[in-house]
């Protein structure tokens, strides 16, 4: 077998980071300098292009054609004309005109229903079509921004609960931490296991939300979903007295075909589950069909809407706007990523993680903002740095902390898995915070003052936390 080159091999090292972190920093702040146009009966797209020949002017003719009518130059005033898209400005970015932002118009006669709404399934499937993105004459392409008209926002059924609707439900008090966490293994586990694992965290009143985790699915003939969620809410039920009077949100996953989906969600929902778990990635839709198919009950489920696989979608199009229509078809948690030093370990960081932050709770009229998730490695080792973010930005009522392996692997002296200790441990770790020792410690060197903290204030459990998470900053 011939050895690729060492030219082929440098192609294929390429890193392409540096140049989305670059893309994404000019593109917010020629938006924010030369805002996409507002225009009522449409829908405003705007995209990054780089064409191989073609101009940004004379591409709003090929996606009116493509992503539209499928007819060009339609008779002034005809039902075509009315259905096709038009030009909404465009920002060169070079003397070429091949380079830069466009921004398309799309209008609403093409796409709303009769009640006057619309899906974002139909949304996506014009604004994002192949005319976008699967052509050979498009040498990159990114959907960067929608503007969407407020009487169609209006007719999205959003949330349920949102922050201060899942605080409420649960009886946590706006200035209270909320965290949760998820069940650990991931797969593999039997009702009896799921039973156990929900008991040991259920007693403790810092947990206002637990999940299963993805790799867990619904339909296992060891495992069915319905007995899982019957023994978890009897363990959360046993633990109503240790809790103090405040609720505890359990998510099953309810992951599969739309069909199965809708088989399952009245399952788990008759067996006691008060939230629901999937992930919209690989099936667009569901969200909206989940929610509409509960927006009567007298308590809906709480939907956690998992972007496992968002990853597959954000090297088209800008995660900020992925997050706005799940959003706006009606999830109540959004998972984006916990402050820590250091390269990241799990996207969105840097101005993507401010944008969909920003997406996920700024004020939408009709619509309820989404609980942030702060996940992915959130440890105690980080949890004193996102909860003086939160604070800094005055959300603290808007985020949900969750952590995972970080309280549910912590293993304790006897090398078992320990979910009591990784509670502790955690709750060792916020009351550092609380204390405010480290209030003006910098970032790069909050794990190493947060050690020495623990092992001079002797925080057992906070320490052997850090050094099975940080073995070698701990050693």
């Amino acid at each position: 077998m011939t050895r690729p080159g060492a030219r082929t091999l440098e192609l294929l090292w390429h890193d392409a980071e540096p140049r989305e972190v670059r893309l994404r920093e000019i593109v917010t702040a020629r938006l924010a300098a030369k805002p996409p146009p507002l225009i009522e009966d449409y829908v405003v797209a705007s995209y990054f292009f780089a064409f191989r020949t073609q101009t940004l002017r004379r591409a709003v003719e090929d996606i009116s054609y493509h992503a539209t009518i499928g007819v060009k130059d339609p008779p002034a005033g005809s039902l075509l004309a009315q259905c096709a898209a038009k030009p909404a400005g465009l920002d060169e970015f070079d003397t070429t005109g091949r380079l830069g932002l466009l921004h398309v118009a799309f209008p609403l006669k093409m796409m709303q229903q009769p009640d006057g709404h619309l899906t974002s399934c139909d949304l996506l499937h014009t604004v994002a079509g192949a005319i976008i993105f699967d052509t050979y004459e498009t040498q990159d392409s990114r959907l960067v921004a929608l503007q969407i008209p407020e009487k169609v926002i209006q007719t999205f059924p959003g949330p349920a609960y949102g922050p201060l609707g899942v605080r409420k439900r649960t009886n946590f008090e706006p200035t209270q931490p909320a965290f949760g966490t998820i069940l650990k293994p991931t797969a593999g586990i039997t009702p009896e296991q799921v039973g156990a694992l929900v008991a040991e965290v259920a007693a403790c009143p810092l947990f206002l939300f637990v999940k299963e985790d993805e790799d867990l699915y619904p339909k296992l003939d060891y495992s069915p979903v319905t007995e899982r969620v019957r023994r978890a809410v009897a363990a959360i039920e046993q633990a109503r007295e240790q809790r103090g009077g405040l609720g505890l949100i359990f998510a099953p996953h309810i992951s599969g075909a739309p069909h199965e989906i809708l088989e399952s969600l009245s399952a788990v929902l008759e067996a006691g589950a008060t939230g629901v778990m999937f992930s919209e990635s690989f099936a667009g839709g569901t969200v909206r069909m989940v929610r509409e198919a509960t927006k009567r009950l007298p308590n809906p489920p709480a939907i956690y809407g998992h972007n496992a696989g968002i990853g597959v979608k954000t090297g088209s199009i800008f995660r900020e706007v992925i997050d706005l229509l799940a959003r706006l078809d009606g999830i109540d948690f959004r998972q984006t990523a916990p402050v820590k030093p250091g390269v990241p370990f799990l996207l969105p960081y840097g101005q993507e993680w401010k944008a969909s932050e920003d997406v996920l709770l700024r004020p939408l009229p009709g619509v309820k903002p989404t609980m942030i998730v702060r996940a992915g490695a959130l440890d105690q080792g980080n949890i004193g740095l996102n909860l003086a973010d939160a604070e800094k930005r005055g959300i603290t009522d808007k985020v949900l902390f969750l952590a995972g392996s970080a309280i549910n692997s912590i293993k304790n002296a006897r090398g078992k898995a320990d979910a009591k200790l990784g509670t502790e441990a955690m709750i060792q770790a916020l009351e550092v915070h609380r204390s405010g020792e480290l209030r003006e410690v910098p970032i790069e060197k909050h794990l190493a003052e947060l050690i020495r903290l623990a092992e001079r204030n002797k925080l057992k459990a906070l320490r052997e936390a850090l050094r099975q998470r940080y073995p070698k900053e701990a050693a």
